[in-house]
């Protein structure tokens, strides 16, 4: 059989199908020593070893067969698959909100390149149209690529250029901005811009998917028509995060950028609102407010765009034991802000007293958040929290640890940014006191006065009570 035949397939994996004669896109029927498979033969990528044969079966999920298994195959049938996205030109619908997508590198659309096991994103209009035809009846839409970027490679450069761009969008008058990021620092993102883009009059939508479209179980599809239709016509003007809310398809959640974080490394559900509740429920019908103080929709299109950010910021994360040169490395490679995620209500060790003593000293900013994640620093309630706070460190609230890091850094930015203006060179105290004003005054719920009630819930499984409650959703 011609080599066409045998996509990506090498070595002793290409000498298995040989020998059966079952080709790539064949269907076939697999007898192994763990049982008996049926599906259609996949292309391999290209980089992969040559011990194993791909096949997908018919709930739509790929599986790896060890040809070291295989006692048996019989090819059934021949079709081959084109896993392209349809591409049709984007419907212009007068009367419909325009909504511009900005993309990031995210696949919130995507095919999957079997040649090299590469997730392709979808991107276009047309490709976004014809991946998910719903979002012509909900807004006008078109898209732009700011950057290209794995979230993790996501930094201040990128922040700055994003907000710059949505800035730019929302003078011309679009009606909403949707972001197609990666979900890895997706919340780190969201609170950046809730800082550099500030009184938005229209949503600022960063939105993700958890499993890629090529997958039957993708939470793709539905996040982004609950985040084309927020940013079309929610009457919010703030930057959220719109994710999976149950894993059961029924709604998405909309999150304040400075209070959510992600929470498991594969739920559909991973980010959460933490210390609250999250700001709405979003249907493809409709949205459902849950707090009742937030910032409207406006008609006008005037926006305060900050794209400021000092890139010396650290985040330490406290451990028993932990010894001072770690924070002695950070002063001495002129890091300018440091986060400390200290344990209980904000506490570190002794031995690192005096490194604290060299930061502060040196006029760095240090301030205190938690591991805990929910709950606020008190740092007057021992002598640990006292004494550091005479060497400077100074008390977080209830930021998030990532928050308090992305907001230090703008913090900074903006004091840099001050001093160029102003022409003026300020003092060590001057400095200090101008980043602690910008750093303790809430601007979005970054820190809140209280945490309401139903703002910490962790439930615990196997609990009678519990698993009761459980089985109301869980089916």
């Amino acid at each position: 059989m011609a080599n066409d035949f045998f996509q990506g397939y090498k070595g002793r994996s290409l000498e298995t199908l040989k020998k059966y004669n079952v080709r790539v896109w064949g269907q076939a029927e697999i007898v192994t020593t763990r049982g008996t498979f049926e599906g259609t033969v996949l292309p391999r990528s290209e980089n992969d070893d040559d011990l194993h044969i791909v096949i997908k079966i018919s709930t739509g999920y790929n599986v790896g067969i060890d040809i070291r298994t295989v006692k048996t195959m019989k090819e059934t049938g021949y079709k081959k698959a084109n896993y392209k996205i349809p591409e049709k030109e984007f419907p212009f619908t007068a009367g419909q909100p325009d909504v511009k997508l900005l993309g990031t590198g995210g696949t919130i659309a995507s095919r999957l390149d079997y040649r090299t096991g590469a997730v392709i994103p979808a991107f276009s209009p047309g490709e976004l149209y014809g991946a998910v035809p719903e979002l012509a009846d909900i807004c006008n839409l078109t898209t732009e690529k700011v950057f290209a970027v794995f979230s993790e490679n996501m930094g201040p450069n990128q922040y700055k250029q994003l907000a710059i761009s949505i800035g730019k969008e929302i003078n011309n008058g679009i009606d909403g901005i949707v972001i197609g990021h990666g979900t890895d620092t997706l919340h780190h993102t969201a609170a950046a811009l809730s800082f550099m883009i500030q009184d938005s009059p229209v949503p600022i939508v960063l939105v993700g998917s958890q499993r890629s479209s090529d997958r039957p179980s993708s939470d793709a599809a539905l996040n982004l028509i609950h985040a084309v239709y927020t940013a079309g016509h929610a009457d919010l003007g703030e930057v959220v995060v719109c994710m999976f809310g149950p894993t059961s398809d029924e709604y998405g959640f909309l999150h304040r950028g400075t209070r959510v974080r992600k929470m498991h490394s594969s739920y559909r559900s991973t980010f959460r609102t933490i210390g609250d509740t999250p700001l709405a429920t979003v249907t493809r019908n409709g949205i459902t407010m849950i707090k009742k103080n937030f910032n409207h929709r406006r008609k006008d299109k005037k926006v305060k765009v900050q794209a400021y950010f000092k890139e010396k910021v650290a985040m330490v994360y406290y451990y028993p034991h932990m010894k001072p040169d770690i924070f002695d490395s950070l002063i001495d490679k002129g890091y300018e802000g440091i986060i400390i995620v200290g344990t209980g209500l904000g506490h570190v060790n002794k031995e690192v007293y005096p490194a604290l003593d060299r930061a502060k000293e040196n006029g760095i900013h240090v301030y205190m958040t938690l591991q805990t994640i929910w709950g606020y620093v008190h740092m007057f309630v021992y002598d640990t929290g006292r004494d550091m706070m005479a060497k400077g460190v100074v008390p977080g609230g209830n930021m998030l640890p990532e928050v308090a890091f992305i907001k230090l850094g703008w913090s900074l930015g903006m004091l840099e940014n001050e001093e160029k203006k102003t022409g003026k060179t300020y003092t060590k105290q001057e400095r200090f006191d101008y980043v602690k004003n910008l750093m303790l005054t809430s601007i979005n719920d970054e820190i809140t006065e209280r945490e309401p009630y139903n703002g910490y819930l962790v439930y615990q499984g196997g609990v009678p009570e519990v698993e009761e409650f459980i089985k109301k959703f869980r089916k």
